[in-house]
């Protein structure tokens, strides 16, 4: 019987051997398909690769490769430029998220660099991007439905470099998206309002419309949210509110369309438009 028992142990002892040594054999099998082509490169080689990455379009391969730099060199120009130059590889390979990150962190990192100004607008197109894109206005797409969040946030931070940085080259953009965000803006509240005031809300509407004349006073939007605020006061009975906000419609839109008996209350202009 003790016999039996060390001939069993053996025989497990030698399975076990013989799976070991096959899990061994795989896992070196596999070895080459690991090595790393990058050992051993220098960081001007790491980063010769990534822009040449970049210039073929190969965003994937050129974040590897500015992420391998800044690892093995973080310190130097190279890992420096590597973290701007990696948000903008995010940037293009749709990746608003890890842009905007990268954005952040070079701006902490490096505030006053001489391309942060860059940052700045990169990370203000990553958001204007994300939410408010011109292609979207182009395929027709209603955007002032949309959640004004990353709109917000790329007014909020071309506003910055604007302010401080009002000499760089990206602020005359910076400016005209800043308009263009505004308008966007104005035109959800108003989108709001409308919506509101078609289910019978009137004091809502009227209050989202007030939103519009306070906080974006020379945007296009202003004519419909008066409009709204008229018939919703009208509807309220309160008369008083109505003929000021119907004066001030007349007054600023003496030729606007809701000024006649039939003025349409679900009128949607082209918003997306820069005046």
């Amino acid at each position: 019987q003790s016999s039996s028992k060390e001939f069993s142990m053996a025989h497990f002892t030698l399975r076990s051997l013989t799976l070991a040594g096959f899990l061994l054999l795989a896992g070196c099998s596999g070895l080459p398909d690991q090595i790393d082509e990058t050992n051993g490169w220098s960081a001007q080689k790491l980063y010769s690769e990534a822009k040449e990455s970049m210039s073929d379009g190969a965003w994937d391969r050129a974040i590897k490769m500015f992420e391998k730099l800044e690892a093995r060199y973080p310190y130097g120009r190279y890992a420096q430029q590597s973290q701007l130059e990696v948000a903008y590889a995010y940037y293009k390979s749709n990746e608003p998220a890890s842009a905007i990150a990268a954005c952040e962190r070079f701006i902490k990192l490096h505030p006053n660099h001489p391309n942060v100004d860059y940052a700045f607008y990169l990370k203000g197109l990553a958001n204007f991007n994300e939410d408010l894109g011109l292609l979207g206005a182009l395929a027709n797409q209603d955007l002032s439905e949309r959640d004004t969040k990353a709109a917000r946030a790329s007014f909020n931070t071309f506003k910055e470099l604007v302010q401080r940085f009002p000499e760089s080259k990206y602020a005359p953009d910076a400016t005209l998206r800043m308009r263009y965000l505004v308008n966007a803006l104005a035109s959800h509240e108003v989108h709001v309002a409308r919506y509101y005031y078609r289910r019978s809300a009137f004091l809502a509407s009227a209050n989202r419309a007030q939103t519009v004349i306070r906080d974006f006073p020379q945007s296009p939007a202003t004519e419909e949210a008066l409009f709204l605020m008229v018939k919703s006061y009208d509807a309220l009975k309160l008369t008083e509110l109505r003929d000021d906000a119907q004066r001030v419609l007349r007054t600023n839109f003496p030729k606007s369309t809701y000024l006649t008996a039939d003025a349409p209350t679900d009128r949607k202009a082209s918003w997306w438009k820069l005046w």
